[in-house]
């Protein structure tokens, strides 16, 4: 395998294109047994049998290829008491096992968190567990650095 075809990106939703998107609904379709065809997957979702195999391999939701990894986050926050705690309560939510936490000192009051977690079986939805984190009060953004 060359070095092009093993390179992998992380992107939120709004940045992948509709027949993609649409790729993935046709897969859960068929996962979830309610269509027993690709035919019929791809007619509920609007998009051809063609493109739906063409892109079939290559596109999947990100909890859904993280089981057994190690993700690792940047962060970037508001220097405020309890902040933290709030966002390793959400952590513990979902289940992931935190492996590293490091919080800069912050400078003009934001600091900057790293935070690698594992991801197990029983683990909840990633991508819900991120959108809480920037949802929280004093979180200015929440990046995935790697997955490994």
């Amino acid at each position: 395998m060359t070095e092009e075809n093993s390179k992998y990106f992380v992107l939120k939703q709004k940045a992948v294109p509709e027949v993609l998107l649409k790729v993935v609904e046709a897969k859960k379709l068929l996962d979830s047994e309610r269509v027993l065809t690709v035919q019929e997957a791809t007619d509920r979702v609007g998009i051809s049998r063609s493109s739906f195999y063409k892109y079939k391999d290559d596109i999947f939701p990100f909890y859904d290829n993280t089981k057994g990894k190690t993700v690792t986050f940047v962060l970037q926050m508001d220097d405020e008491q309890g902040l933290l705690s709030d966002l390793l309560h959400i952590v513990a939510v979902y289940k992931a096992n935190i492996l590293t936490i490091h919080q800069s000192i912050p400078v003009n009051g934001v600091a900057t968190l790293t935070l690698s977690v594992e991801v197990k079986s029983n683990t909840g939805n990633v991508s819900q567990m991120i959108e809480e984190m920037e949802e929280q009060e004093g979180i200015h953004y929440v990046k995935i650095l790697a997955r490994e």
